[in-house]
C-alpha cells in the first residue's frame, strides 16, 4: 500500500522497487550498518516513480517521510531518556 500513496506503480516499477530495496539492506547488512527496511522501500518507491514521471510522485507524502527520517533519531533517544529517569525515579537501584 505505500507505493499506493507515494505513486502509482506498475507491476515491473514495483519488482524495480523492491530488488534494489533488498539489494540495499543486503549491503547494509554486510557493512554492518543497521537499516530500516520502512525507510529503504520508501526511497525505492520514490526513487522508481520519479524515473518515469516525476510531477506523479506526491511530493508532500514523500517530504513528510524524509522529516519522519530525520526527527525518529532525536525522539527516540528523548522518549528513551525519559523511561530511564522514570525507571531510575520508580527503582533507586539504577
Amino acid at each position: 500500500p505505500m507505493g499506493l500513496r507515494l505513486t502509482k506503480l506498475k507491476p515491473v516499477y514495483g519488482f524495480c522497487a523492491e530488488t534494489s530495496g533488498a539489494v540495499t539492506i543486503l549491503l547494509a547488512t554486510h557493512m554492518g550498518v543497521p537499516f530500516s527496511t520502512t525507510h529503504t522501500i520508501a526511497g525505492a518507491i520514490v526513487g522508481v516513480g520519479s524515473t518515469t514521471n516525476a510531477t506523479k510522485v506526491k511530493w508532500s507524502i514523500a517530504g513528510r517521510i524524509v522529516i519522519s527520517w530525520v526527527v525518529t533519531i532525536p525522539f527516540s533517544a528523548l522518549v528513551a531518556a525519559g523511561c530511564f529517569y522514570l525507571f531510575k525515579w520508580l527503582h533507586g537501584a539504577f
